[in-house]
């Protein structure tokens, strides 16, 4: 069972559009320009039956957090190359979104990674590391974990986030997340479970993995 459910899903990203909707044209990233505002413009909801009628192109639901922020706004996950003008998703492999963010070099260190996480979409956050949505089996709360890449030092994938949910919440400044290094979440005890189903599923219990070429 998931404690405090105001604290995932559905009700954490209502949580999160609250936040952001106080402030739309604020910056997703305080520290970074480069991911730009939460809203560029006007809100651009997606109608009900269109989300109803929405999976992923490998068959896989939505996740509930998704259904509701595309219902509030499909402005900003258009503007990082989630989906074309029709919302049809248009997901890359993990080492296609590294050789894209990172170049040739260290992209090609995620390579090995593809062919399990092959439907991938990245996310606003980060200077020298990426934040990537990647989808495969849904935790608790039916939703797909969100990884960091990092080539600072040992290039590596770590789990950050297990949701999107999660991820709209910290970037929004509705929770905090307490402890060091990307998978502090994992010691957290509101979301300690959902992490550890997805480090079971990710990554055979651990954490993170070091990307070699």
């Amino acid at each position: 069972m998931l404690p405090l459910p105001d604290a995932h899903g559905v009700p954490l990203t209502e949580r999160a559009m609250a936040a952001v909707e106080a402030d739309p044209h604020r910056p997703v990233l305080d520290y970074n320009q480069w991911a730009g505002p939460w809203r560029a413009g006007p809100a651009e909801p997606v109608p009900a039956d269109v989300i109803a009628g929405t999976v992923f192109p490998s068959g896989r639901p939505l996740p509930p957090s998704l259904r509701r922020w595309l219902a509030y706004d499909a402005g900003l996950l258009r503007r990082f190359g989630w989906y074309d003008a029709d919302l049809r998703f248009t997901p890359r492999t993990l080492g296609e979104i590294a050789r894209d963010e990172f170049g040739d070099g260290w992209g090609e260190c995620f390579e090995g990674l593809s062919g399990r996480f092959g439907e991938c979409f990245l996310l606003p956050g980060g200077s020298d590391s990426r934040r990537v949505l990647v989808t495969g089996e849904p935790d608790e709360a039916g939703e797909y974990p969100v990884l960091a890449l990092d080539v600072d030092d040992l290039p590596c994938a770590e789990l950050m986030y297990p949701g999107f949910d999660v991820y709209l919440a910290d970037t929004a400044g509705v929770i905090s997340v307490a402890g060091d290094g990307y998978s502090a979440l994992a010691e957290d005890v509101t979301y300690a479970a959902r992490m550890r189903t997805h480090a079971r599923h990710a990554f055979a219990g651990e954490l993170h993995e070091i990307c070699l070429p």
